[in-house]
């Protein structure tokens, strides 16, 4: 998928020194709210351990994710990824971010936007949600920009980098309200 100036890749397209790179530049900024890809990047060796335990939860099709690329650098720029699939109640979980200098271009709204369609499609779900820290207004943002409903508060639900459980926003789409 091409846009302007940033495309969407899958991860047969990565190599893991460049997504080292996107989290060692973005390392403090989401240490919090993306620990356990922190902590499974800390070098080169445990990053290209991740992508290949990734490419293998692709393969049994229990998570899928996506990277955007700056066609102007040819860098890594973002990650979307989807995780939680319950073909039983067809739900699944995204979560994504940005690179710090691409915030706020609605870059990672677009790509977002794209992943739905996947999911949708695709993956044939029934119902995605995004859960998201009661702070990061940057991500509430793109759910309600991409129809996400806020459904509730669920209280201390996530261990941030930092071992301390937070309460987070719970924000749901259906896909009858995504066809409309």
């Amino acid at each position: 998928m091409k846009f302007n100036n940033w495309k969407l890749e899958k991860i047969e397209n990565i190599r893991f020194e460049e997504f080292f790179d996107l989290i060692e530049n973005n390392r403090n900024r989401i240490q919090k709210t993306f620990p356990v890809t922190v902590s499974n990047c800390v070098d080169l060796k445990t990053t290209e351990e991740f992508i290949a335990k990734n490419i293998q939860i692709e393969k049994e099709k229990t998570g899928y994710y996506f990277y955007v690329r700056n066609l102007e650098t040819n860098n890594l720029i973002g990650y979307i990824g989807i995780k939680k699939i319950d073909c039983h109640i067809s739900k699944c979980e995204l979560f994504y971010f940005i690179d710090k200098d691409f915030e706020g271009k609605g870059i990672i709204s677009k790509a977002v936007s794209e992943v739905i369609d996947f999911c949708f499609k695709e993956l044939i779900m029934n119902k995605i949600f995004i859960c998201t820290s009661k702070i990061n207004f940057g991500s509430q943002q793109i759910a309600l920009k991409n129809g996400f409903k806020l459904e509730g508060t669920l209280r201390e639900e996530f261990k941030n980098g930092e071992g301390v459980l937070e309460d987070i926003n719970y924000y749901g789409l259906l896909k009858s309200d995504y066809e409309r």
